[in-house]
């Protein structure tokens, strides 16, 4: 089986972009990887692209092979879709296809635009990741659906919203000097409290925004980056992908993911490491409780324990355990079917040392990231590592 390695990552800043289409975005994000990787375009063997709401937002289906035209290449091209987790979804079928010897280089990659849409067309758009029959015609939303395991989380475990409020202000903290993020502002707990309800507990500050960009990154293999001489010093080193039902009325508990419990423990054993060697993770936090339920899930924390992390800065960039140093979803931005992928670029400039807050995890070696769809009906566990 061969080793995977990440030889090049791009992305544009993500943002607000009404006046440009999905495949100039993508283009964009493409050509930066590619161009960090020093891999010929010609020796590109598929790009596995990941996208949500475009047949809504953009009115264009079968964006593979539109996309790969976007990127200059001509091989064989594929749209995965899972909602917020498309993108890291597409991220492990590339992964697969490298290690099966299926293909040499792959590119990754995946955009939304979304703020061509009025906010409640876009609400409706994402809303389609829910259940139809059970959910959405109940109304329900997903800020009204992470509010209820919002509400369920502090009704067992207790906690105080200032807690949740933590989380916001520690992930625009560390989007500040992140020139890709949508939000390079700072904010207060008090901000975040008295911002206006969402869906109670949630407010405004609570959510991640809706957000437009593109991200990429080169997959080679090990034997490819030896041949060519590829400089390739990241391995994605475990992949992992777990499932939940899909409506949160079938569920047992609404203070646990066993997608993501499942999609860690197989990325774990994949990567043959346990949570204790974990140094640095972009986890899926659209919303506050949504980083909280994924520390958990990722078993970084017992149940019920993480609420608290960002309060007393074990997760901050000067903390045991930075989560999301890119500012995450909340302050980064969250362009559905690109979020995964982003997660994966941010850590490999983190670990390779160019990325503006990678002094906060100077002596770091593996990172996790961790992408959810849906009320993480569907979750991707990646595991990267420093190989040189």
């Amino acid at each position: 089986m061969q080793s995977v390695r990440i030889a090049g990552v791009g992305s544009t800043a993500f943002g607000v972009y009404s006046g440009r289409t999905g495949r100039d975005l993508f283009a964009e994000a493409a050509r930066v990887a590619i161009a960090d990787s020093g891999v010929p375009r010609t020796d590109i063997d598929r790009l596995c692209y990941g996208n949500f709401v475009g047949t809504v937002a953009e009115r264009q289906g079968h964006q593979g092979p539109l996309m790969a035209e976007a990127a200059g290449m001509t091989g064989p091209a594929t749209r995965y879709e899972s909602a917020c987790a498309s993108g890291g979804v597409a991220l492990r079928s590339g992964v697969e296809a490298v290690r099966a010897g299926t293909a040499d280089v792959v590119l990754v990659g995946g955009m939304e635009r979304m703020n061509n849409l009025s906010t409640d067309r876009a609400t409706a758009g994402l809303a389609m990741a829910a259940d139809d029959l059970y959910e959405r015609r109940a109304g329900v939303t997903f800020p009204g659906a992470y509010a209820l395991m919002a509400r369920a989380y502090l009704d067992e475990f207790g906690g105080s919203r200032e807690d949740l409020a933590a989380v916001a202000v520690k992930n625009h903290d560390h989007a500040l000097d992140n020139d890709y993020a949508q939000f390079q502002q700072e904010i207060t707990v008090t901000d975040v409290i008295d911002a206006p309800t969402v869906a109670d507990p949630l407010g405004l500050y609570d959510a991640c925004p809706l957000t437009d960009g593109a991200s990429a990154v080169v997959l080679v293999s090990e034997r490819y980056a030896e041949r060519h001489n590829v400089s390739a010093p990241i391995a994605i080193a475990g992949s992992g992908q777990g499932t939940d039902t899909l409506a949160l009325q079938d569920r047992s508990s609404f203070v646990r993911t066993p997608a993501t419990e499942r999609a860690a423990s197989d990325a774990y054993a994949d990567a043959d490491i346990t949570p204790d060697a974990v140094d640095l993770l972009e986890v899926h936090d659209c919303f506050t409780i949504a980083e909280v339920l994924a520390l958990e899930g990722l078993g970084l924390y017992d149940t019920g324990t993480a609420l608290t992390a960002a309060a007393e800065g074990e997760t901050t960039a000067d903390g045991e355990l930075p989560v999301n140093l890119s500012g995450g979803l909340k302050a980064k931005g969250h362009p559905v079917g690109a979020t995964g992928v982003s997660q994966v670029v941010e850590l490999s400039k983190l670990l390779r040392g160019d990325h503006v807050n990678s002094d906060a995890v100077d002596d770091a070696s593996v990172a996790v990231a961790h992408n959810a769809g849906g009320t993480v009906a569907s979750a991707v566990v990646h595991v990267l590592e420093v190989t040189q």
